[in-house]
């Protein structure tokens, strides 16, 4: 089974495997802040990436020295499902992001975690793979990360400004906050950010198709118009010299006029140029256009 755009751009990004320890709580805080669940009572992480599925032990033993309590085997289909629930274990996590353990666990932004860019940067990375989806450009350009903290929400919006120097946009949607981009610069901009400098290509080439074929449309709209303009002031011009002819006036008209309508006559579909040419002496489109009105206008003479 071939993987999504989404899929491809979080391989992409799951090569960079943090090398300091900060990064690792970056990137492991981005992932709990925007995961399934991140309690009191323990951390559920489900994914379909297998990439993503193989990154994330190795990332949390270098950021908190600890191993999931349940974990799924690669080989099986569908989601794979991440938990942690012992007590030590949740201590150690909430005590390294600056959460004291009691009966609610209020989630935000801890910045003294993020005050290096690589680690912005990490928590970002983090986000994305556990809540977030880029759209397959070829349909539409969409992005976004998706957190049920509104807190979260709000200060990763604050985070990716100062980061990217752009908002995105934010909304609500079942009660989840979503961060959200739709212009193909700005995406293209983040997955590069992120560390998927080919998944940003894509989106770049995709545009770069997508506004070659409207230009090439318009044009052939464009075209399409003007031969039709053509066919319709042509036709036009036939039927004035017929009723000159009917009327038996077509051999009384000046030697200029009468040769402009032999000319429309035998070349019905050439242009005012062509016609142009076709006169004896050659004159200009615009002398044609002109020779070509005065027979339209004898036509219509009672």
């Amino acid at each position: 089974m071939s993987l999504s755009f989404s899929g491809s751009a979080k391989e992409e990004i799951c090569q960079i495997v943090p090398h300091k320890r900060c990064c690792a709580v970056a990137e492991a805080f981005g992932i709990l802040l925007f995961c399934n669940t991140f309690s009191m009572d323990g951390i559920k992480i489900v994914t379909e990436s297998r990439e993503f599925a193989m990154l994330l032990p190795k990332l949390f033993w270098k950021a908190f020295n600890i191993e999931f309590d349940e974990f799924p085997s690669m080989a099986a289909p569908g989601k794979l499902v991440f938990q942690i629930f012992e007590p030590v274990k949740m201590e150690r996590i909430l005590h390294t992001f600056g959460f004291e353990p009691g009966n609610t666990l209020a989630l935000y932004v801890n910045l003294s975690i993020l005050e290096e860019d690589c680690c912005k940067s990490s928590f970002l990375r983090g986000a994305f793979l556990a809540g977030g989806s880029v759209t397959d450009p070829e349909k539409r350009y969409h992005m976004e990360i998706t957190t049920a903290h509104q807190a979260v929400a709000r200060e990763t919006y604050t985070l990716m400004h100062e980061t990217m120097g752009f908002y995105p946009k934010i909304a609500d949607r079942s009660g989840s906050q979503v961060l959200y981009l739709k212009q193909s610069d700005l995406i293209s901009d983040f997955l590069t950010f992120l560390g998927a400098p080919v998944a940003s290509m894509g989106i770049i080439e995709a545009k770069l198709e997508k506004d070659l074929n409207n230009k090439v449309n318009r044009r052939c709209n464009c075209d399409d118009a003007n031969i039709s303009k053509v066919v319709e002031a042509a036709q036009e011009q036939l039927n004035a010299i017929k009723i000159i002819r009917e009327r038996g006036q077509l051999e009384k008209l000046p030697e200029k006029l009468q040769q402009a309508a032999l000319a429309r006559e035998k070349n019905p579909l050439s242009s005012l140029t062509e016609l142009a040419a076709m006169m004896n002496p050659p004159i200009t489109k615009p002398a044609m256009n002109h020779r070509l009105k005065k027979l339209i206008a004898l036509a219509k003479e009672a």
